[in-house]
């Protein structure tokens, strides 16, 4: 069975990509073309039905970026739904807020990397 990247969600990854935030702009940037220690990112993935931020493969890590609807209560709970479902599948969510990425992008970076556990 697919799990990653399931075909009826590429319209809906595609219009993701196209409407990114300023926060996963910035992001991008670092991760694209293998900056972050030689580590290939997929941007706008597909795991179950849920589409993440940011996936590496080799590590079976995700990036996800929050704004300010992620502090809503409904939203809470379903962010942990999904994280538990994701987790379920050997995947580690890693999370940050988008002022995080926007004020301080070296120490993101810097959290990203630490949550590597493969050698390269």
């Amino acid at each position: 069975m697919r799990i990653h990247n399931k075909k009826y969600l590429k319209e809906n990854r595609k219009q993701l990509r196209n409407n990114s935030t300023e926060a996963e702009i910035l992001l991008w940037l670092e991760l694209k073309q293998s900056k972050l220690d030689g580590r290939k990112f997929r941007r706008q993935h597909s795991i179950g039905n849920y589409i993440v931020d940011f996936y590496c493969p080799l590590e079976k890590l995700s990036v996800e970026l929050d704004g300010e609807i992620h502090f809503q209560e409904e939203q809470i709970k379903y962010d942990k739904s999904r994280d538990a479902y994701i987790n379920s599948l050997g995947i580690k969510v890693i999370r940050f807020e988008n002022q995080d990425v926007i004020y301080g992008i070296e120490e993101v970076l810097k959290q990203i990397s630490k949550n590597f556990k493969k050698s390269k």
